[in-house]
C-alpha cells in the first residue's frame, strides 16, 4: 500500500506518504534526532511509502560539513535508510538548503507582492520597544503591531540599500486550529503567534519559510516532528494557506525526558548517538530502545528488531506521556540483547568490529557475554587477566563469615595445595580447592570468596577456576602470596598450625 486515508489523511483524497527527517548539522547527531526518524521512517514504510532525509543548514555560522557526516554516519550505523537525501540524491534535490537558497528568496518575494508579507526595516531597539509596549498593554511581547511602513518609504529604503528582513503577515486575533494525528483538534490563538521573520537580512531564509517550501516540493505527505513544534504549526499552516498548497497531515510526537521528567539535554543525561556507539551498545538495542519511548507493540513484547516494528507499526499506538530515556534501562535492554540474539561466536565478531581484541578471552568469552551490558563493560570486566599484581586493601576482604585471620590460614593452605598443582586446568583446580574446603570444613561459597578477591580483586566474577586456568600457575600464585601479605600474614603460632593442617590434608588426600 503507498497511499493512506482515514486516520492517515482523513476524508482527503488518497495520496502516497511520504515523509522526513530534516536535522541541523550543528553538533554531535543526537538520539531526539534518531527517535523522530525511526517513527518518520516506519510509518512511511508501513504505509509502502518513502522516507527521506535533508539537511537543514540555514544556519551558516554553525553548521559544518563534518557535523552532516557524522548525522549521516550515525543514522545508518543505527539501521535507518532513506530513499532520497544529499548521499543518496533523488527526484527532489538538492536536499541542502544551503543549495536551494534562490527558491526561498522566490516564495519570499512572492508573498510581498500577494500582500502576506512585507518589508520590516525595523532596528533591534525598535523592536525592543514595540516587546516592551506590548508587555505593558498585557499582551503577548512578541512582535505584532504597526510594523509596515508607507510604500514610498519602502522604495526609498529599498534603493539606498538598507538592511531590511522580510515577515509574514498574522492575525491578530481568532484562532488558529491545527489537526493533530495524535493530539485531535488544537486551538492556539492567533494573538499569540508573532510576525515571523520568512528571509533574514542576509538573504538566507528562517526555518519556517525553508521547512514549509521544502515540504511541499518534496511532496511531504506527513510531518512526524517533536511537541516542540506545536507553537509554529499556525505559521506553517498560514503559509500553506498563502501560497494555495495541499496542506500535509501534522504529527506532533511526545518528547524524550530525563529521568527528572524535564526535557532530554546533555547537561543531564548522555544524548550523543556517538557516545552511545562508544559505549558499546548494540544499534539494534538503541532502535529498541527508541521504538519503546511512548509506544509499545500490540503483545507488549520488550525486544523487537526494525522490521518487526514496522509491521506492526500504528501510529495510534504512540502515548502523550512524556518518555523518559533511561540509559539504566537502555544497558538492561542492551544485556538482554546480547545474551538472547549472539552466540560465542558473534559476540567476539561485533566487539572486535566496535574495536576490543578478543583473541585473548577465548576462554572466558561464554562468562564475559551473559555478565555484560556494554561492550565497554568487557575491559574493566577483564583487566586483572591482563595486570601483574593487583591493587587491593585488607578491606576488600571483608566478610561477615570468614574473620581475618581464618581467612589468611585459609589462603595460606591454598597457596601450597596450588604449589604442588601438577595438571593446570578449571577441572582439576576446582577439585582441588572443594577438597581443600571440605578437609577444612568451611562451605564452598565462603572460602572461595578470599580466593576470588585475591586472584580477580573482586569476589564478583565468573568462575575463579576459569581465570585461574586462563592467568596461569605462576600469576595464580603470585597473586594469593600477595593477598596474604595485604593481610598481614601468619603469626609463627599460626604458621606452625597451617603447616600441620596441611600434612594432614595431604595424607587425607593419599589415603
Amino acid at each position: 500500500m503507498t497511499t493512506t486515508q482515514n486516520s492517515a489523511t482523513g476524508d482527503r483524497p488518497a495520496r502516497r506518504v511520504r515523509t522526513r527527517i530534516a536535522p541541523s548539522p550543528t553538533g554531535d547527531p543526537h538520539v531526539g534526532t534518531a527517535y523522530i526518524a525511526l517513527f518518520n521512517l516506519c510509518f512511511a514504510r508501513q504505509h509502502g511509502g518513502d522516507f527521506i532525509l535533508r539537511i537543514e543548514d540555514t544556519d551558516q555560522a554553525r553548521s559544518t560539513p563534518e557535523s552532516e557526516a557524522l548525522i549521516l554516519e550515525s543514522l545508518r550505523w543505527l539501521g535507518l535508510s532513506w530513499a532520497e537525501g544529499p548521499d543518496v540524491g533523488g527526484p527532489h534535490a538538492p536536499y541542502r538548503q544551503s543549495e536551494r537558497g534562490d527558491r526561498y528568496r522566490k516564495y519570499a518575494e512572492q508573498l510581498v507582492e500577494s500582500g502576506h508579507a512585507f518589508y520590516c526595516f525595523r532596528t533591534s531597539e525598535e523592536l525592543d520597544q514595540i516587546r516592551e509596549e506590548r508587555k505593558a498593554a498585557g499582551l503577548n511581547p512578541g512582535i505584532k503591531g504597526d510594523l509596515e511602513l508607507p510604500q514610498a518609504e519602502v522604495s526609498r529604503r529599498l534603493a539606498a540599500g538598507e538592511p531590511h528582513v522580510i515577515r509574514m503577515k498574522v492575525p491578530d486575533e481568532g484562532l488558529c486550529v491545527i489537526e493533530d494525528m495524535l493530539r485531535g483538534t488544537i486551538d492556539i490563538e492567533w494573538s499569540q503567534v508573532d510576525c515571523q521573520i520568512l528571509l533574514k537580512s542576509d538573504g538566507m531564509p528562517t526555518y519556517h519559510l525553508a521547512n514549509v517550501v521544502d515540504d511541499h516540493e518534496m511532496e511531504i505527505s506527513h510531518v512526524i516532528r517533536g511537541e516542540e513544534w506545536i507553537s509554529s504549526a499556525p505559521k506553517h499552516k498560514l503559509l500553506y494557506e498563502y501560497f494555495g498548497w495541499e496542506l500535509p497531515r501534522f504529527c506532533h510526537m511526545p518528547l524524550l525526558r530525563n529521568e527528572d521528567k524535564t526535557k532530554l539535554s546533555k547537561r543531564k543525561n548522555p544524548v550523543s548517538i556517538r557516545y552511545f556507539e562508544r559505549l558499546g551498545i548494540l544499534p539494534e538495542t538503541l532502535l529498541n530502545f527508541l521504538g519503546r519511548m511512548g509506544w509499545s507493540m500490540p503483545d507488549e513484547r520488550e525486544r523487537f528488531d526494525l522490521p518487526a516494528m514496522i509491521e506492526h507499526f500504528d501510529i495510534q499506538r504512540v502515548s502523550l506521556g512524556g518518555p523518559v530515556f533511561s540509559v539504566e534501562k537502555l544497558l538492561w535492554l542492551n544485556s538482554v540483547w546480547i545474551r538472547e540474539t549472539l552466540d560465542d561466536v558473534s559476540f567476539v565478531e561485533r566487539v572486535e568490529q566496535w574495536g576490543y581484541p578478543m583473541r585473548h578471552l577465548t576462554p572466558v568469552v561464554n562468562h564475559v557475554r551473559t555478565r555484560v551490558s556494554a561492550f565497554s563493560d568487557i575491559a574493566p570486566m577483564t583487566t586483572f587477566l591482563f595486570a601483574g599484581d593487583l591493587p587491593l586493601a585488607p578491606a576488600d576482604f571483608e566478610h561477615n563469615k570468614f574473620s581475618a585471620e581464618d581467612m589468611v590460614s585459609a589462603l595460606q593452605l591454598t597457596s601450597w595445595t596450588l604449589d604442588s598443582q601438577q595438571v593446570w586446568d578449571k577441572d582439576a583446580l576446582f577439585a582441588a580447592l572443594k577438597s581443600l574446603a571440605a578437609y577444612l570444613d568451611v562451605k564452598l561459597g565462603v572460602f572461595m570468596f578470599p580466593v576470588f578477591v585475591s586472584v580477580a580483586g573482586t569476589s564478583q566474577s565468573w568462575s575463579i577456576v576459569d581465570s585461574m586456568e586462563m592467568l596461569g600457575p605462576d600469576m595464580t600464585r603470585a597473586r594469593l602470596r600477595s593477598a596474604i601479605k595485604i593481610l598481614g600474614g601468619l603469626s609463627k603460632k599460626k604458621l606452625k598450625q597451617a603447616e600441620k593442617d596441611y600434612a594432614e590434608f595431604l595424607a587425607q588426600k593419599t589415603e
